[in-house]
């Protein structure tokens, strides 16, 4: 059986990817930190969400690993001498793949908890040696997370959330700098991009959702993008807001979060920027399509969830985005409404 833990354990996080999931691991983090102090936690990740949590409170130390390396063995050694040398007791692996399993291996750390099926994929379940039942009520990926702090090698029994999301003063100056420029004291922050091309809503339709927020509540709204593809979409979106909208600067992770923290609002789909958002405590509306809000969708009861209909089945990461299609300008308007209280008689635009 596992070793028993040090009174003040050496814990290694295994949560490499994605953006979003890092940040609904966050808590977890936090939890350990506010019930045992004095414990290290080290957390693997791959690039780039490192720039994202490398200054957060409850992480003494980041490793950042090449993506695929399991399939890269040439780089073993190297990743092995690092882990081994951040001495770990117990290794968690909220990730459950072979991918972050197998890091966990090389830490050399004997306990290495892990999710049982059905949330333990791929080689985990030989990889792994302890395995935590996640409670069945327990569907969002935050809540299950936690699940790991009630295993007797932890035994911590509090569920209180918190995310801590690390903001750093060079990017709140740099992004109300952008905003003195464009004289805006209030503001929307719109999202359009996504990971899965089948969790992309229509990007016209959100310049129509800025539009109508411009005319309706008085709010601009900012578009947000990374990277030459999501440029052009935010600028799609800018098109179509009738002036509503203005495009954002490009930015690093820091700087997304320290802009997103000042907004009155996100509007975005299932992917890292609405997670983000959600964690610097401004309140979202999320649309969803392939996946559930209620397993993965922004955390808290602040928010509001947009989904037609659930786009289940193989694939959908390749699917095309049949079930956001379905999402209708007026659908998006009414949860507007919900959170920023307008009559229903001034909504102006529907699908």
């Amino acid at each position: 059986m596992s070793a028993t833990p040090r009174s003040a354990p050496r814990i290694l996080i295994t949560r490499l990817s994605h953006i979003g999931d890092c940040v609904l691991t966050l808590p977890l983090a936090c939890a350990i930190k506010r019930n045992c102090p004095d414990a290290f936690i080290a957390w693997t990740v791959e690039s780039p969400t490192h720039k994202l949590l490398g200054d957060h409170p409850c992480i003494d130390e980041m490793v950042v690993v090449p993506k695929g390396l399991a399939r890269k063995p040439f780089k073993w050694s190297a990743v092995k001498r690092q882990l081994r040398a951040l001495n770990v007791d117990i290794v968690i692996d909220p990730q459950s793949l072979t991918k972050s399993s197998f890091i966990g291996k090389l830490s050399g750390a004997a306990t290495r908890m892990g999710f049982a099926s059905p949330y333990s994929k791929e080689l985990a379940s030989i990889l792994n040696t302890v395995f935590v039942k996640a409670m069945p009520e327990h569907r969002h990926l935050v809540d299950r997370t936690l699940d790991f702090l009630s295993h007797e090698l932890l035994s911590m029994n509090d569920r209180q959330v918190e995310f801590r999301m690390p903001i750093v003063s060079k990017d709140q100056l740099a992004m109300r700098r952008f905003l003195r420029e464009q004289e805006l004291s209030s503001f929307l922050a719109i999202n359009p991009g996504a990971s899965w091309k089948s969790k992309r809503w229509v990007n016209k339709r959100f310049g129509y959702v800025a539009q109508y927020a411009g005319h309706a509540f008085g709010q601009k709204s900012i578009v947000t993008w990374a990277g030459d593809e999501e440029r052009k979409m935010a600028q799609e979106v800018v098109d179509h807001s009738d002036g509503s909208a203005v495009l954002a600067p490009s930015t690093t992770l820091g700087e997304l979060a320290a802009l997103y923290e000042q907004a009155e609002l996100f509007i975005g789909c299932d992917t890292g920027p609405l997670h983000i958002a959600a964690a610097t405590g401004t309140r979202c509306v999320g649309l969803y399509g392939p996946t559930l809000p209620e397993n993965s969708g922004a955390y808290g009861a602040d928010h509001l969830a947009v989904q037609s209909w659930h786009q289940n089945g193989r694939n959908r990461k390749r699917a095309d985005n049949d079930a956001m299609k379905d999402i209708t300008v007026d659908d998006v308007c009414v949860a507007l409404d919900k959170i920023l209280v307008v009559p229903d008689s001034i909504r102006k635009f529907a699908a």
